[in-house]
């Protein structure tokens, strides 16, 4: 059909908002400090060894296994690989759903844990006394779950969205950890707060197993100051960043005044003490 002037203006409005967008950015990218700006700022810095840069997940995270078999079979529904593998990898992506669900919905320590083995031990003890047990696997394995290709790239589009947004923003609301105080960015710009190593003390959480499993904790900031509300995120690969942590509050950078004999001027000379 012969486009109008407000078909071209509607057309026109996302290219439109990504060069604005663009212009934004560039106008203002000197007075930007992102995560990864302070990361590398820090690492620049001679009198910072130790330093850890942190923000927090969104829980939707935990679904990156139901994202990327989601994709797996969307892809398995356009190349069109037969109703019957289908099925089995419906199946498969169900149970990797459920599980994600469980892990995101429920805390699970392992207490929790015990308390199921034993349970699922009991009910298939109590089938097989009874003959149900082979028919209840026959039934679980006979299971065919079919769904419309575009279905699965929606369910990983939605949940990839939600992670984005949480990586996005996490780009510009952060915290920083170095020996002698935290740097808790809150902005787009040099927007923060410092708040000295005596101030605050940190917990890292792995009371969850199955959270743990997929490399995910929460680091957790509680302050002095009681009216303030503790900062609570969730991150990835916790082993490695629980370990810098202990290294960090472990270390404490002293800044001492000496003088100078010879020039009599005064100078100042850093001295790392560690205090473990």
């Amino acid at each position: 059909m012969d486009w109008t002037f407000s078909h071209w203006l509607i057309f026109a409005l996302p290219f439109a908002a990504v060069v604005v967008g663009f212009l934004i950015w560039m106008l203002s990218r000197k007075g930007v400090r992102t995560r990864v700006q302070m990361d590398a700022q820090l690492r620049a810095n001679p009198d910072v060894n130790d330093w850890l840069v942190i923000f927090g997940w969104s829980r939707k995270v935990i679904y990156l296994p139901t994202i990327i078999l989601s994709l797996i079979c969307f892809l398995a529904s356009v190349l069109k690989l037969g109703e019957g593998f289908m099925g089995t990898l419906g199946t498969i992506w169900l149970f990797v759903f459920l599980f994600n669900f469980v892990v995101e919905e429920f805390s699970i320590g392992l207490k929790e844990v015990f308390i199921f083995l034993l349970f699922a031990g009991g009910a298939c003890i109590w089938l097989a006394y009874f003959g149900w047990l082979k028919p209840f696997v026959d039934a679980v394995g006979s299971l065919s779950v079919t769904m419309n290709g575009l279905g699965f790239l929606l369910i990983a589009l939605v949940f990839s969205i939600a992670v984005a947004v949480s990586w996005l923003r996490g780009l510009f609301h952060y915290v920083a950890i170095t020996p002698n105080s935290i740097n808790m960015q809150s902005g787009l710009t040099e927007t923060g707060e410092q708040i000295s190593r005596e101030d605050y003390n940190t917990q890292v959480d792995t009371s969850d197993i199955l959270e743990r499993l997929m490399g995910f904790g929460r680091i957790v900031i509680n302050f002095r100051d009681l009216r303030r509300p503790a900062a609570d995120f969730l991150v990835w690969r916790i082993g490695s960043k629980s370990r810098m942590l202990e290294t960090i509050r472990g270390t404490l950078t002293v800044d001492r005044a000496k003088k100078q004999a010879d020039s009599g001027d005064t100078r100042s000379t850093d001295v790392q003490d560690k205090t473990r």
